[in-house]
């Protein structure tokens, strides 16, 4: 039974270094297609109804998380390192506060918001995570940030980050409001199906002797696909 174990040990040691090169090609793929923005189809699809449409929009906010890039690199910095449910579902509720009162409040009013300066700035909040996790507010400037208010904060950034693409497409303003909410109901869903893998993936890793160098790992892949998002960003800003 020892061998069988240390051979299953090493399987998931293995499983788990593999992770950390396919998420990098995973992302940088991504940082060419999806994002925050709204594909195409759909786009053309929120042009072209009318009225109260509920099931398409939480549908269509379901796949905006779950396709969302940025939104879960963010949500997997900040569970990371939380072993209780009880602080995951703090920590998560104070995000889908942030990015759902952003979202609904700048579509409503139509914030003209910058998308490039937003999304850098969302880049930038998967760089903070990243950092955190690695004690590095610590050990350079002898304090520790608050994470709950920090978590906050990014979440209004990442609403804003989607209030803008939406406005984009100028949804009709016949059900509005009903459609807004829907949308954002269906986001709350797809962010508990990705956290839902995240927290499977992250309890067998967890499992692992060599979890703790492993996320050492984690974390700077993180930060540096969080400096790839900015850098995207800041020089789409420059060169749109």
């Amino acid at each position: 039974m020892q061998s069988v174990f240390a051979d299953g040990r090493s399987w998931r040691n293995t499983r788990a270094t593999a992770i950390l090169p396919a998420l990098a090609v995973l992302m940088l793929w991504a940082s060419s297609a999806v994002a925050h923005n709204v594909t195409e189809g759909d786009a053309g699809y929120i042009q072209e109804i009318w009225g109260v449409n509920l099931i398409p929009f939480i549908y269509l906010g379901a796949k905006h998380m779950v396709t969302g890039y940025d939104h879960i690199l963010f949500l997997l910095g900040v569970v990371f390192f939380l072993y209780k449910m009880k602080d995951v579902a703090i920590y998560v509720s104070l995000f889908a506060l942030g990015h759902s009162t952003t979202m609904l409040l700048g579509v409503w009013f139509g914030w003209g918001v910058n998308a490039y300066v937003v999304d850098a700035i969302i880049g930038l909040s998967v760089v903070y995570k990243a950092l955190d996790n690695l004690g590095a507010y610590q050990r350079w400037f002898g304090f520790q940030p608050n994470t709950k208010a920090a978590t906050l904060i990014f979440g209004f950034f990442h609403g804003t980050g989607l209030a803008t693409k939406i406005l984009d497409y100028d949804i009709a303003s016949d059900g509005l409001l009903p459609n807004l909410l829907a949308f954002n109901v269906g986001v709350e869903l797809g962010q508990i199906m990705a956290l839902a893998v995240i927290l499977i993936v992250m309890g067998y890793w967890r499992r692992s002797p060599a979890f703790l160098r492993q996320a050492y790992t984690a974390n700077v892949v993180m930060m540096t696909l969080g400096f790839i998002l900015m850098g995207y960003q800041i020089t789409g800003f420059f060169v749109a």
